[in-house]
Formats: C-alpha cells, sequence, structure tokens
C-alpha cells in the first residue's frame, strides 16, 4: 500500500490544504495527516481540536475515512514516517516563494533518511495565496473567509474569536 504523510500545523486547516489532499489521494492509496505538535509555536486551536476540524473536512469532502488518517507528532518528521511506514512526504506548494524553504526541508529529510522521498503537489488555483496564519489574520479582523476554509472550520474559527 502507498502511504504518504502530509505534515503540517494546521491551523486551521484551509481549502488549500483540502485540495492538496485530494490531489495527493489521486496518487496514494492512503494520506496521514501528521499534525505537528510544536508547543513553542502559538496556535490559535489546540491540536485536539486541529485533529478534529480536520477529520470533519474530510468527512465533508466526502473522501474515504479509511484512506485518510488523522494524528499527531513531533519531532524529526523522518522518524515518524518510519513508524508509519511511510517513503513519501507529501507537500504542497502556493507560489514561488514556498518552493525555496520546502526545496531546504526535502534536502535536509533526504539527508537524515535517503529512504523517505518528498512530494509536491501544487495548491488549486483558487487557493494558492490562502495560508492558515493570513485566514487568521484576515478573520481577526473582521474578513470573511468562509469560502477558504471547510464549513467545520468557519464555525469554529468565528467561535473562537468570538463571533
Amino acid at each position: 500500500m502507498s502511504v504518504a504523510v502530509y505534515p503540517g500545523s494546521f491551523d486551521p486547516i484551509t481549502n488549500g490544504h483540502t485540495s492538496i489532499l485530494r490531489s495527493g489521494l489521486v496518487a496514494f492509496e492512503k494520506i496521514v495527516v501528521a499534525v505537528l505538535h510544536n508547543p513553542r509555536k502559538n496556535a490559535l486551536f489546540t491540536v485536539d481540536e486541529r485533529i478534529e476540524m480536520i477529520r470533519e473536512s474530510v468527512e465533508e469532502m466526502g473522501e474515504d475515512p479509511g484512506r485518510v488518517e488523522v494524528d499527531t507528532f513531533d519531532g524529526l518528521l523522518v522518524d515518524y514516517c518510519k513508524r508509519k511506514n511511510a517513503r513519501i512526504i507529501l507537500r504542497g506548494l502556493r507560489a514561488v516563494a514556498d518552493f525555496e524553504y520546502e526545496l531546504q526541508m526535502a534536502n535536509m529529510n533526504r539527508h537524515l533518511n535517503s529512504e523517505v522521498e518528498t512530494v509536491f503537489i501544487m495548491a488549486d488555483d483558487a487557493y494558492f495565496y490562502v495560508s492558515s496564519n493570513l485566514i487568521k489574520e484576515a478573520a481577526t479582523l473582521g474578513g470573511d473567509v468562509k469560502e477558504l476554509v471547510p464549513g467545520p472550520v468557519a464555525s469554529r474559527l468565528l467561535a473562537k474569536l468570538g463571533r
């Protein structure tokens, strides 16, 4: 079975993330969406909230829940991949600015474990500019981001921000 790990903070998951997930499911039999637990990051949502929103978003997408596992990890991504018997790291690219950072990460991961490859998938054109940080900033300032995030995220985001 071809298994890919799709890592990220997903704080919160966006339609850009789900478009990459949808495309990844064309290429891989199973994708593990791995939510990074990083206590040094000032996240809006807890890891448990993010996991729940991702699961609800996958359900909303209509994808087979057996093909998408949602989990959390900390430490080295290549070590996590080994524990999951995954040889592929799935990463999304939005714009040229993402490429340099992602290339550095892919090469470092290859250095740490040459058996793990990184595969890049382009985000859907409609969401190439969307990031979790931009979503949070716009929503905090009163912007309407409902069309940029899955339904379960939109309502939680508004509730978290007191709207």
